[in-house]
């Protein structure tokens, strides 16, 4: 390591922390200046010492104004060698999950049963890029077991640059879905894109988990020597080959059972609302199995999972039942959701969605081909929110359009609606959930 490194790993093993935000800076941290298109963070190093941090790493010659000040070629250069250097004093299991649909909830759900068991470090909300898991693994306390690293991603090379950063030994891609399409420049470069945890996983002997009901994951990961299959079939992986997860039933919620010893079924009821959300389940019941996990720790922490920060979560106010799904969309987990809610049985069934973002090219055809299939379920109201679903609708379409929420809250202000089975999903930059505050009062 260089001198700078090792004087800031030095004062983090000492526990000093690390702040990349300078409104948040505490007595005794070591403040890291870092750049976007928007900001310049070598600008507020004065103001990190006058806060009380005792160094601050800069980028820029100009902005060093004392010997607290050290300097280094490239802030998130050093940022991910440092996190890079800390993860290598562990070895652990370190799980990288990425996909196009689910891994938020994937980690979540496995972190609980994982926790039951080990002593676990996990990715907070959604810190799952560049910046995010360096930080997430500079947080790794040393007597971590077992840590669970969200890889998130819209471009191809950013996957194999954090799993370069993470060193994943064990990996998960929760699906392949037409999601960021605007960076990944379509489906094919999603699965490349996706697939370089695969890449990284083969040349390093890890091990991958395979969700054999998914599309493309078995072919994407031929290259991988260790896998493990998850879900009844012909050829059941030997590690696991006693799980056998299957669904019970759709509505409300999710139901599985699996083998948790010998010829010992377990049943989970969790409060995650969807078939769509199946496989996040089954994959944290397939690896909580595979670390040997007892079978009723899994069913106890599934159990106990509510869904939160708008991501298919249940939430009844007054009479009326919402689900609330309103953190990310994109044509695969739209067309999932409206599927699932289509089988739901209620009298008064209302959908409103919101944009899917970063599409790109294929924006239109997919927002064409929502509304198409919105055509053909029976509800008693349908409200499209943001300018791509907007210009794609026709006069013969039965759905009301609406350029925002704040538009739309005016409408829907004017309605009395009670007994309603109401869906949100959008993509979190059109703020859907704002619409909850009509009915609470």
């Amino acid at each position: 390591m260089s001198e700078i490194m090792n004087i800031v790993y030095e004062k983090l093993r000492q526990g000093a922390d690390l702040v990349t935000d300078s409104r948040k800076i505490t007595k005794g941290c070591i403040y890291l200046a870092l750049k976007g298109p928007r900001f310049n963070g070598n600008t507020f190093a004065a103001e990190a010492l006058e806060k009380g941090a005792d160094y601050v790493v800069l980028d820029e010659q100009a902005y060093i104004i004392n010997d607290k000040c050290l300097l280094v070629p490239d802030g998130l250069d050093f940022l991910q060698k440092l996190a890079r250097h800390h993860r290598q004093q562990f070895s652990i299991p370190i799980i990288a999950i990425t996909g196009s649909n689910g891994k938020t909830t994937t980690k979540e759900l496995l972190a609980e049963v994982m926790k039951t068991t080990y002593g676990i470090h996990y990715t907070q909300g959604n810190f799952n890029n560049h910046i995010g898991v360096p930080l997430t693994l500079l947080k790794m306390p040393k007597e971590t077991e077992v840590a669970i690293i969200e890889m998130g991603a819209n471009h191809q090379g950013e996957i194999a640059a954090l799993c370069e950063i993470a060193e994943p030994t064990h990996g998960v891609i929760t699906n392949i879905g037409r999601a960021h399409l605007e960076g990944f420049g379509g489906l094919e470069g999603v699965k490349k894109g996706k697939s370089e945890l695969y890449a990284y996983l083969a040349k390093n002997n890890g091990v991958a988990f395979i969700n054999r009901n998914e599309e493309f994951l078995e072919t994407l990961a031929e290259q991988v020597k260790h896998k493990i299959f998850y879900i009844k079939s012909e050829n059941p992986s030997i590690t696991i080959r006693d799980i056998e997860i299957k669904l019970n039933k759709v509505q409300p919620f999710l139901e599985a059972e699996f083998l948790s010893g010998p010829e010992k079924v377990t049943k989970v009821s969790s409060a995650l609302v969807g078939k769509y959300n199946f496989g996040n389940l089954m994959t944290a019941i397939a690896l909580g199995r595979y670390f040997k996990v007892n079978g009723e720790a899994i069913k106890s922490a599934i159990e106990g999972y509510i869904p939160q920060n708008n991501r298919s979560e249940l939430r009844k106010i007054g009479t009326n039942t919402f689900i609330l799904d309103a953190y990310n969309a994109n044509p695969t987990s739209t067309t999932a959701a409206l599927k699932n809610f289509s089988k739901i049985e209620a009298i008064n069934k209302i959908v409103i969605l919101g944009d899917m973002l970063e599409l790109g090219d294929y924006s239109k055809a997919a927002h064409r081909e929502i509304i198409d299939h919105l055509n053909g379920i029976s509800t008693k109201a349908i409200y499209l929110v943001g300018a791509n679903y907007q210009s794609s609708i026709r006069s013969s379409d039965k759905v009301h359009a609406y350029p925002d929420v704040a538009t739309l809250k005016n409408e829907l202000n004017t309605n009395n609606w009670k007994d309603s089975l109401i869906l949100l999903k959008g993509s979190r930059g059109i703020g859907l959930e704002k619409l909850l505050t009509i009915f609470q009062g």
